[in-house]
């Protein structure tokens, strides 16, 4: 914030005033979180030690979930402690921290759809050359890329933003802090700043779409002429995940950011912005197990194991009781 602001601390007005549905609210957003995040680690950690999640493939799922683990943190555990002790107040500095990371995590999210998407391409359309191309190094690089990509995306927006000026009004519509509605109460011309947040979000979703349809244009071409009906079935189902997940990132987002002004009416997105930041982190880690039978087998073996190893010390734990008594017999 420049010196000369009036306005250092905000007051997020939430979702609603109603006390029942605070509280119903509070537990859907809580149950929310808590299987997101126990989801997308889940995965993030099959991928770490099961030797057979030890691909591209995975590699980019678990950046995927980290960066879906990232989001949801950075939007709902405030709005959980906002509705539990009333306190609905927030700084300027945290505020901006929170939409610079918001925004870099969303970002950084499509950049790494299209990577992926590019790693489907090279699995189904070069299978002999995959290990080749998509080695270790490539994989960090391509990661390495969406952020860079993600934050230099956000950058021109948010030096813009930092120069905004609040003095009339420090009540924000919402319940995290989003561009849009502090769009809306700022005192400062925000016309070009609109534009330019609605310039770099399509040049971000055309760039990272146009990569997608390009992978599964070609991706689709390849799988039509296989001769085989189970190779075909089994290359489709590779990719539905993906694609399942891409058509809910994309939809989101597109609902959401793309319009004409900031100063528009946010109640709708509101809404939106409940599930784009809960349920969707919610639904990827779902959408990817549930279709996929490594990453199931790979949590089957997991969880016999810890089973295995539960029992061996339970045996142990006898045993020595067992050694015990007999001692002190």
């Amino acid at each position: 914030m420049r010196n000369h602001t009036a306005i250092t601390t905000f007051i997020l007005l939430g979702l609603t005033d109603d006390p029942q549905l605070q509280i119903l609210l509070f537990i859907f957003l809580f149950l929310t979180y808590m299987l997101s995040v126990t989801g997308n680690l889940t995965i993030i950690t099959l991928t770490l030690v099961d030797s057979h999640l030890k691909t591209p493939m995975y590699f980019f799922l678990r950046n995927f979930s980290f960066l879906e683990v990232s989001f949801t943190t950075a939007c709902i555990p405030r709005f959980l402690y906002s509705m539990s002790t009333g306190d609905n107040t927030i700084t300027y500095n945290a505020c901006a921290s929170k939409i610079f990371f918001v925004i870099l995590f969303g970002a950084t999210e499509f950049f790494l759809l299209a990577a992926m998407s590019y790693d489907h391409y090279i699995a189904i359309c070069e299978p002999l050359h995959y290990t080749t191309i998509m080695n270790s190094r490539v994989c960090s690089l391509l990661v390495f890329c969406c952020w860079g990509s993600g934050l230099i995306i956000i950058l021109p927006p948010l030096s813009l933003g930092l120069q905004l000026e609040f003095c009339d009004s420090n009540t924000v519509d919402h319940f995290i802090c989003d561009a849009g509605p502090l769009l809306k109460i700022s005192c400062s011309n925000t016309h070009v700043i609109e534009k330019v947040v609605i310039l770099v979000a399509l040049f971000g979703l055309i760039i990272t779409l146009v990569c997608v349809i390009l992978s599964y244009t070609h991706i689709i071409r390849t799988i039509l002429r296989f001769p085989s009906v189970q190779q075909r079935k089994k290359a489709f189902s590779t990719c539905s995940s993906h694609m399942i997940v891409i058509s809910i990132t994309y939809g989101r987002c597109i609902f959401i950011y793309i319009k004409p002004s900031a100063k528009e009416e946010v109640a709708i997105n509101k809404g939106i912005s409940v599930l784009t930041t809960s349920v969707a982190p919610l639904l990827n880690p779902f959408i990817y197990t549930l279709r996929n039978k490594q990453v199931k087998q790979a949590f089957n073996d997991s969880i016999k194991r810890i089973a295995l190893f539960s029992k061996k010390s339970v045996l142990m734990n006898q045993s020595k009781m067992k050694e015990e008594n007999t001692l002190n017999v």
